[in-house]
């Protein structure tokens, strides 16, 4: 009986140190994402936490959680992002340089995340 609290303080310890390693290699990602968006997206879209857009008709990115849940941009990240001007060039990203766009993302939010487009709406009585 004696080995049952060493085994659960191990793997307390083996979730607490993976959690740890998973934040950390997130917030590694960040820099890599913030130059990639400052060298591709930077000459339309304000690109930080404050700032307006060169480009007017740009969203600013820090703003893009109230259109879309910024996991979900991945797969336009990886397999080229189409939109309806032709101005915008079309960009494709090889998946660490994905992840590391989407940590950045998501670190400068500032606004109210969109609702979630996988969950039922609500039902009003």
């Amino acid at each position: 009986m004696k080995r049952l609290p060493i085994f659960i303080a191990i793997a307390v310890a083996i979730a607490i140190l993976a959690a740890t390693t998973a934040a950390s290699a997130q917030s590694d990602l960040r820099p890599r994402g913030a130059i990639l968006v400052q060298r591709h997206c930077a000459g339309c879209h304000a690109v930080r936490r404050t700032g307006q857009s060169p480009n007017p008709a740009a969203p600013a990115f820090r703003d893009l959680n109230m259109r879309y849940h910024i996991d979900d941009l991945a797969e336009a990240l990886a397999e080229g992002i189409l939109t309806g001007h032709p101005a915008m060039p079309e960009f494709k990203f090889p998946p660490r340089d994905v992840k590391a766009v989407l940590a950045y993302l998501k670190s400068i939010q500032t606004l109210q995340q969109a609702s979630d487009p996988h969950e039922p709406e609500p039902v009003n009585p």
